[in-house]
């Protein structure tokens, strides 16, 4: 197929990427025609990669395999939260128990340098305020957090390993990769969320998956359609070009 360019309809394209918003609520007794799922793994197929290396590999999650890693990670995040909301004690019982510990991506619960911390604290801060939970309040806060591990309640959850032979190189092809794959399930009338959080816990995903010791979790991603909660609209603030332009000396 040949394609003109440019694009006649360039400006409705960025527009289309504009529109796309993480979905933290999806409809969770709908799921995902296994063609719709097939097209969209084609299409992320088609993102660039180094050497056409492609060096990642994808775990699909769906129906009692999904449920199952669901349990285990709130169980975690269960230990985890109760340690970190009972002082030195619980974080005490926190290290002899070891339920709730990082298995993996441990460097994710270091705190945001000062450069980047104020963009981390004013998503976070209008994030909550459309949730509704309260500034301050650690039960409002922990508990949205475990939505992380119910998937928002999406159908399918995927999550993204890199091969450890390439750095960070690895992780670059998933990234473009990844974008591919949330851009055409927003074109399939689809919601998405990649998320950080569930990537603590490796070896949860590794009793349900054959994943080899060449690679290491980088991400997981929720996928479904999206419900009609405001939370789906809500869209975070977009720093400007001109912000990570770097200056000529």
């Amino acid at each position: 197929m040949k394609f003109e360019y440019p694009i006649n309809d360039a400006q409705e394209f960025s527009k289309f990427l504009a529109s796309r918003r993480s979905t933290r609520d999806f409809i969770k007794d709908k799921p995902i025609p296994q063609n719709i799922l097939d097209q969209l793994l084609a299409d992320a197929m088609t993102a660039p990669s180094w050497s056409n290396t492609r060096p990642f590999t994808v775990a699909i999650a769906t129906g009692e395999v999904k449920e199952r890693i669901s349990a285990e990670f709130l169980e975690r995040w269960d230990a985890l939260a109760q340690a970190r909301n009972s002082g030195l004690k619980g974080k005490i019982r926190l290290l002899i128990t070891r339920k709730g510990l990082p298995t993996s991506n441990r460097a994710m619960a270091k705190p945001y340098v000062n450069e980047l911390k104020p963009r981390a604290q004013r998503v976070g801060k209008e994030l909550y305020d459309v949730l509704g939970v309260t500034r301050g309040s650690k039960a409002e806060r922990d508990a949205q957090w475990a939505k992380n591990y119910e998937f928002f309640g999406a159908p399918v959850e995927l999550f993204i390993y890199i091969h450890k032979s390439l750095g960070i190189w690895s992780a670059s092809d998933a990234g473009l990769m990844i974008e591919n794959l949330m851009l055409s399930a927003h074109a399939h009338g689809l919601g998405a969320c990649a998320q950080g959080a569930v990537g603590i816990w490796d070896d949860v995903v590794r009793k349900e998956f054959d994943v080899s010791g060449d690679y290491r979790l980088l991400t997981g991603l929720a996928l479904g359609y999206p419900t009609d909660a405001a939370v789906n609209s809500f869209g975070a603030h977009r720093i400007s070009a001109d912000e990570i332009t770097i200056k000529r000396k």
